[in-house]
Order: structure tokens, then C-alpha cells, then sequence
């Protein structure tokens, strides 16, 4: 089967959640709704784009490798909000700001910070309109910026977006990038002039070593062929209905942690 897989880093990361009253809180992983987001805003879809949205939701499965969640970050802030008015509904937060009277609100926004996913996504049967090559041009030259989850947080690494052929979705979630957690990079210090210094990113990647998580969709056994006993189903909210209303439906989804070498 014919998957595109590519990779998410960064220091800071948001995988939102249902989210209720001023908490906003963060998933270990990204949902197929951050997936689906990602790749609309690489293809330039926007979200008032109801027909393209559908398109992505219609044809597209992702399946995602957590090599490292990460550490939780709280940031507590402070957000200005109408009062509850049942009789006029806000979809915008262009719309909220648009009331005279607005309220503060305590909030707290929930990131994760130096987390590595894999992704795989793949085409479901009788997707006729969207190709993995397609997608894969796109991240290389994406219409709207890319960010994981929120604007605030930017890839800090290239995706590299590689189509492969493989026998089991773990394979193709096992496929290899370079690695982070030993990756020099050259830094310009410009300020001392003393040209270039060289830092290790294993400094700021906490992965677990040897321990991957996998998530999946379908059948039990649909990341190898074969039923772990360890393996956990749960139901998120995270299927994106409707961008424009920000409605979200649940799914079924797998968690399977395993060990392994790297």
C-alpha cells in the first residue's frame, strides 16, 4: 500500500481537544483534525472552503508514531470575551471582538513542548479527486504557512514529506529521518564574534529511548497484521465536521506502545 510520511517537530506544539469553559488542553498527539488542517493549509484550503474540507475528510486517513510527547507547558493568559448571549451566536473571534461591551476571561492554553510524530497518511478506497504526489508537492511549497496546531508554533525542521511502499502501516510509520535526538547543527554567533559554534538538539528532544506509540484507526490489527493484547481503543472528538462552526465528531482510534531499537 501507498503512504506519504512525514515529520513534525518543534519546541512548542498544540493538539487541541474538547475544550470546555477558560482551559484549553493539548492531546499527546496530533488528531486527524490537526492532520487534515495541516494539509488543507499546505493545499491553500481555506476553511470557509466547504467543498474542499469535505474533499480532505472524504478521501485522506492518517495514522501517527510518537517518538516523544514531550513536556507539558500551562500558559495562563488572560482573553477578552462577550457576555453569554443565547440569542446571538459567535463563530468568528473577529465576530466576538466586534461586541461593545467584552469580559476578561481567565484562560489557560496547554502546549507540548519538544515533541517528534511520524505521520502517515493514505488514500481510503474509491478516493478518486486527491493523490499522496499531489499532497507531497504541497508540503514542499505549501500556500498558507504550516504550524502544529497553532500559529504560534512553527515546524522547526523540515518535514520531508516521503512517499513509500510498504506491506503494514507500522512500517511505513517506522520509516527513518534523521534523528533528531543526535542532529549538530551550526549556529552563527554574530554578536561575539567568534563565528560559528556547534550545539546538540539531544539537549531539548526527550524521547523516551527504544519506547514508540503508535496510533491507528480500523481494524485491531490493521498497524501489522496482528492483535496486541496491550492495545487500547478509545473514542476522541477530533473528526472535523465543519471548520466554519468548528463542529467535531468522534472516531475510533488504536494506542499501541511498543519498544524498540533506534
Amino acid at each position: 500500500m501507498d503512504y506519504l510520511v512525514f515529520r513534525l517537530y518543534g519546541p512548542m506544539a498544540s493538539w487541541g481537544q474538547a475544550a470546555v469553559g477558560g482551559e484549553r488542553p493539548t492531546g499527546m498527539a496530533p488528531g486527524r483534525a490537526a492532520i487534515l488542517g495541516l494539509i488543507g493549509a499546505a493545499m491553500g484550503i481555506e476553511r470557509e472552503d466547504d467543498a474542499g474540507q469535505q474533499q480532505l475528510f472524504d478521501e485522506l486517513q492518517i495514522a501517527v508514531k510518537q517518538l516523544s510527547a514531550g513536556t507539558l507547558m500551562r500558559d495562563y493568559q488572560t482573553v477578552q470575551a462577550p457576555s453569554t448571549d443565547k440569542k446571538h451566536r459567535h463563530f468568528t473571534r473577529k465576530s466576538e471582538l466586534s461586541v461593545d461591551k467584552l469580559n476578561t476571561v481567565l484562560s489557560s492554553r496547554h502546549y507540548r513542548q519538544d515533541g517528534i510524530w511520524i505521520v502517515a497518511v493514505y488514500l481510503k478506497d474509491g478516493a478518486q479527486n486527491l493523490t499522496l504526489k499531489q499532497i507531497q508537492e504541497y508540503f514542499k511549497r505549501p500556500v498558507f504557512p504550516l504550524y502544529l496546531g497553532r500559529k504560534s508554533c512553527p515546524p522547526a525542521l523540515p518535514l520531508m514529506p516521503t512517499l513509500v511502499t510498504t506491506d503494514s502501516l507500522k512500517q511505513a510509520l517506522d520509516t527513518k529521518f534523521p534523528d533528531v535526538t543526535a542532529t549538530t547543527l551550526e549556529v552563527e554567533e554574530e554578536r561575539s564574534g567568534k563565528g560559528k559554534s556547534t550545539w546538540s538538539a539531544d539537549k531539548y528532544c526527550l524521547a523516551l529511548k527504544g519506547q514508540s506509540t503508535y496510533y491507528w484507526q480500523g481494524e485491531l490489527n490493521g498497524l501489522d497484521g496482528t492483535e496486541h493484547d496491550a492495545t487500547l481503543t478509545y473514542h476522541p472528538w477530533d473528526d472535523p465536521i465543519s471548520r466554519t462552526r468548528w463542529q467535531f465528531g468522534q472516531r475510533q482510534q488504536h494506542q499501541l506502545t511498543l519498544m524498540e531499537e533506534r
